[in-house]
């Protein structure tokens, strides 16, 4: 009966997240079926800038729709935008292709439902989305531009005649509605989950979209929370090790956790008791998969949607980067994590 009873405790934490990512790649669905997406990233691709600005233009519109809507969601629908504004322009993919991922992870920072490792964590902590991205802004902000800077350095874009080719038009309807509904839902309410999963059936079914959802990931990352949820009810091992660490071993912690176990079992493991440094630990879990793809489950859904545009995602590349990107983006947020607390 107890073995039970903790099962049921860690099906309790973990279940409100999935649905709630449910929910929003219902409504991203909705947007592109729309094609609110595309039209945006095709008028920032003929945006009269620079490469480089259009490069951190783009991210910017990933980090925007990361923030209001989840980061699985933008590394699904973004991924192609980002490719195909580079080749219309003639410019170097690899920047806009691994920064849809690497700024959907950094940029998943700001809200409880812009990452499903925010809504595990905080569980224990009732906090409002308002408050929480109030306490956030410094380290999102600071997150987002070093992951922009870096990868405007990394590769050298040179400009080229633009592909004059049709623009889709910018279509404000039920995917935007839609969005904006899942938006102010997560920023006012505690648990989101089942509203916004509401919202995304019935823009699916006004839509009359048949939902993609690849329920067999989703199914497998769930039993595996649960189970390593059950595991830390009954072994306090986890819980004694974040009891004595600081932020800065918490954060690395949690860093090395996600590499290890992805980040979504790793949050459960790390936060079946009250963690003593929440904000510390959502550093690691958020930004750690920027190291390598076992990390997080967007980087699995984004390595499925550049394929699926012919984009060449390297899994050597993607670890060569954020050798450099996740520890400077580790650090830089623990430190404007810890200055905004004084």
């Amino acid at each position: 009966m107890m073995l039970v009873q903790r099962i049921l405790a860690a099906a309790g934490q973990v279940w409100p997240p999935f649905v709630l990512v449910a929910g929003l790649l219902l409504i991203g669905g909705v947007a592109a079926a729309d094609g609110l997406f595309e039209a945006i990233g095709a008028r920032l691709a003929r945006a009269p800038v620079p490469p480089r600005a259009l490069l951190v233009a783009l991210l910017g519109l990933v980090a925007l729709v990361t923030a209001v809507l989840n980061l699985d969601t933008s590394v699904v629908f973004l991924t192609p935008v980002l490719v195909h504004a580079a080749r219309g322009r003639g410019l170097d993919e690899r920047p806009f292709l691994y920064g849809s991922v690497f700024m959907s992870n950094s940029a998943s920072l700001l809200l409880p439902g812009s990452n499903l490792t925010n809504l595990l964590v905080l569980r224990h902590d009732p906090i409002s989305g308002a408050a929480f991205a109030l306490a956030m802004l410094p380290a999102w902000l600071l997150a987002c531009a070093l992951t922009a800077a870096f990868l405007a350095l990394a590769y050298r874009l040179e400009d080229r005649p633009q592909d004059e080719r049709y623009s889709p038009p910018l279509r404000l309807g039920l995917g935007a509605a839609a969005t904006l509904a899942a938006a102010t839902l997560v920023l006012v309410l505690p648990n989101a989950a089942l509203p916004v999963l509401a919202v995304g059936l019935a823009a699916t079914a006004l839509r009359r979209l048949r939902p993609r959802l690849d329920l067999h990931v989703l199914a497998f990352l769930f039993a595996l929370a649960v189970g390593l949820g059950t595991l830390a009810r009954v072994w306090n091992g986890p819980t004694q090790l974040l009891q004595t660490s600081g932020q800065s071993a918490t954060a690395a912690i949690a860093a090395i956790g996600s590499l290890l176990l992805n980040n979504l079992p790793a949050a459960v493991l790390f936060s079946a008791q009250p963690p003593p440094h929440p904000r510390a630990l959502l550093l690691g879990l958020d930004l750690g998969p920027n190291l390598a793809v076992s990390g997080s489950l967007s980087a699995v859904l984004w390595l499925q949607a550049a394929r699926a545009v012919g984009a060449h995602a390297s899994i050597t590349t993607y670890s060569r980067l954020g050798l450099i990107l996740m520890p400077a983006t580790v650090i830089g947020t623990l430190a404007a994590l810890v200055a905004a607390q004084v």
